[in-house]
C-alpha cells in the first residue's frame, strides 16, 4: 500500500500507480470516518449522520473512481449524493454549502496536475477546504489494507442549481448589451462547456477551445500558466475577441487575456475583482491573500481603506480566515479567488463572469481596465519557477538552509527584511521582493519575484535559484 500524505489540498498520484482502486478506498474510508466522527460529535445520529456529496473532474476513469468512493463512503453510515457528470470543483463546494443536510464533500480530481494523475480533495460543512489538522486526522485513520464495506448512493444534478446561482450574481442585462466576444479556454478540464454555455446564455458570443473529451488532455497540462495558455491568447487577436479566460482542471482557478493577446496574471485579475466589488457593486470587507500577493493589491487596499491580511500559501489558509467573517474577497497568486458570500472556496466561472461584468459596466476593455489600473496602483511584473533538487540537495536546503536563509542583497536589490510565515520571502526596496518556498504539490522548491520590470523579476529569479541550487 501507498505511503499516503495530503499537500497543500489534497492527496494526488498517478493512476495505475499509486491511485488504485485499494488506495483509494484507504483514503475514502478513512476520510468518512472523520467525518462521521465530527458529525457524531455535532450531536448527530449514527441513524443520521447526515450526507457527503461527491465530485470528479474529467480524468481518466474519474466517474468509475467516483463510484466507488460513494459506496465505501455509505459504508460509514452516510446519505451519500454523486454527481451524475463531471463538475468544477467550486460546483461541489456550492452544493455542500446549500445542502442544509451535507457535513462535508469529497472531490476526485488532481487540479492543474498532468493528466495521469487524480487525487482526493476533502471540503468542510460550509465547503471550504480542509484545514491540515483535519487531514492529519484522515492520514492517521489510514488502514492497513482496504475494507470491503461497501453502501449504496444516491446521483444528483449538481450542475444545473450551481450555474443559477452564477447566474444572480453578476448584472445579466449589463454582460447582455455590451455585445462582448471571448474565448474560454478549460484547458480540458471540469469548466468545459459550462462556462462557455453559460456565458453564451448570457449573450456573449464565445469560442471555445481544448473542451474536447479527451483525458489525455493532448499532453497539455491544465495548469493556467505558459506555455499551455499560449493556444488561448493567440486566438484573441486571431478572432478579433475581446478576451480569453481560462481556467485550470477543476475550473477553481482564472487567468486571462486581453484583446491583443497579452497575458493578465492573477495578480491583476485580484485587483481588479476587488476594484470592481467595491466602486461598483458598493461592497466592504477584509481582503485576504498569500504571502505571494502582489504590491498592486496592497495599494489599492489602502487606497480604498480596506483592511489587506496575508496568509501563507494555499487557500485553506485563506479559508480559515473566510472563516473568521467579514472578508470581502480572498485569493492566491495561482489564481484561485473566491468570494465567502458566495461560497468559501475558489470559483474560476465565477471570476470569469465577474471580469465580463466589470467590462460591460465600465465600457471598457480588459486591457483598458488594466491600464487603468497600472495609473492607479503603479505597474509590477511577477514570475515564478519550479526549482527541482536531487533529495538530498532538497532536504539540505529546506531544513537547515531556508529556515534562517538571511542575505544583504539579493538580485541587485537591498534586502530590507524578512517574511518566514512560509519559506522565506525578502522584502526589498520599492515593494520588491523575492521568495522560495517547498512546493506543498511537487517535490521541488518554487522561487517567486515581483519587482517593476520583467528584467528585474528575472534578475530575482535568477538569484534565487541559485541560492536554491547551492
Amino acid at each position: 500500500m501507498a505511503d499516503i500524505h495530503f499537500g497543500t489540498d489534497g492527496w494526488r498520484a498517478i493512476i495505475g500507480e499509486d491511485f488504485t482502486d485499494e488506495n483509494l478506498v484507504r483514503v475514502i474510508d478513512a476520510a468518512a470516518a472523520v467525518f462521521k466522527e465530527d458529525a457524531l460529535a455535532a450531536g448527530r445520529t449514527p441513524d443520521n449522520l447526515g450526507t457527503l456529496i461527491i465530485g470528479h473532474d474529467c480524468r481518466l476513469d474519474a466517474h468509475r473512481y467516483a463510484q466507488l468512493a460513494a459506496e465505501v463512503a455509505a459504508a460509514q453510515g452516510f446519505t451519500v449524493v454523486l454527481t451524475e457528470d463531471y463538475c468544477p470543483t467550486p460546483t461541489l463546494c456550492w452544493s455542500v454549502a446549500h445542502n442544509d443536510d451535507a457535513v462535508g464533500g469529497i472531490m476526485l480530481t488532481s487540479s492543474h496536475n498532468p493528466a495521469e494523475y487524480l487525487g482526493v480533495k476533502l471540503r468542510m460543512v460550509d465547503g471550504g477546504a480542509s484545514p491540515k489538522e483535519f487531514t492529519d486526522r484522515v492520514e492517521a485513520c489510514l488502514a492497513e489494507t482496504p475494507t470491503e464495506a461497501r453502501g449504496t448512493y444516491q446521483t444528483a444534478d449538481l450542475m444545473t442549481p450551481y450555474l443559477e446561482s452564477l447566474r444572480g450574481l453578476v448584472d445579466e442585462e449589463a454582460i447582455r448589451e455590451a455585445n462582448l466576444s471571448v474565448v474560454i479556454d478549460p484547458l480540458y478540464g471540469a469548466g468545459r462547456h459550462y462556462l462557455a454555455d453559460l456565458l453564451r446564455s448570457m449573450g456573449v458570443t464565445v469560442c471555445e477551445i481544448h473542451n474536447d473529451e479527451d483525458p489525455t488532455f493532448q499532453g497539455l497540462h491544465p495548469e493556467p500558466i505558459s506555455p499551455w495558455i499560449d493556444e488561448g491568447l493567440a486566438k484573441v487577436p486571431e478572432l478579433g475577441y475581446d478576451a480569453v479566460f481560462i481556467n485550470d482542471g477543476d475550473a477553481d482557478r482564472i487567468a486571462a487575456g486581453d484583446a491583443a493577446g497579452n497575458y493578465v496574471n492573477p495578480h491583476r485579475i485580484i485587483t481588479l475583482i476587488t476594484e470592481h466589488l467595491v466602486k461598483d457593486k458598493g461592497q466592504t470587507g477584509r481582503v485576504v491573500s498569500t504571502v505571494t500577493a502582489s504590491a498592486m493589491l496592497q495599494r489599492l487596499c489602502d487606497q480604498l481603506g480596506l483592511e489587506f491580511v496575508a496568509t501563507p500559501v494555499g487557500f485553506k489558509w485563506i479559508y480559515g480566515e473566510m472563516e473568521k467573517g467579514g472578508v470581502l474577497v480572498g485569493g492566491e497568486e495561482s489564481g484561485g479567488i473566491g468570494i465567502p458570500d458566495h461560497v468559501k472556496e475558489r470559483d474560476g466561472l465565477l471570476m470569469a463572469l465577474l471580469l465580463c461584468e466589470t467590462m460591460a459596466q465600465r465600457g471598457k476593455s480588459l486591457g483598458e481596465l488594466v491600464d487603468d489600473l497600472f495609473a492607479q496602483v503603479g505597474r509590477r511584473e511577477f514570475a515564478r519557477r519550479g526549482v527541482t533538487l536531487t533529495p538530498e540537495r532538497m532536504e539540505e536546503f529546506c531544513q537547515n538552509e531556508l529556515p534562517t536563509f538571511e542575505a544583504a542583497t539579493m538580485g541587485g536589490y537591498e534586502v530590507l527584511g524578512y517574511d518566514r510565515r512560509d519559506g522565506a520571502k525578502l522584502l526589498l526596496e520599492d515593494d520588491a521582493w523575492v521568495m522560495m518556498r517547498p512546493s506543498g504539490t511537487e517535490p521541488m522548491v518554487r522561487v517567486y519575484a515581483e519587482a517593476g520590470t520583467q528584467e528585474e523579476v528575472n534578475q530575482l529569479l535568477d538569484a534565487a535559484e541559485a541560492v536554491v541550487k547551492g
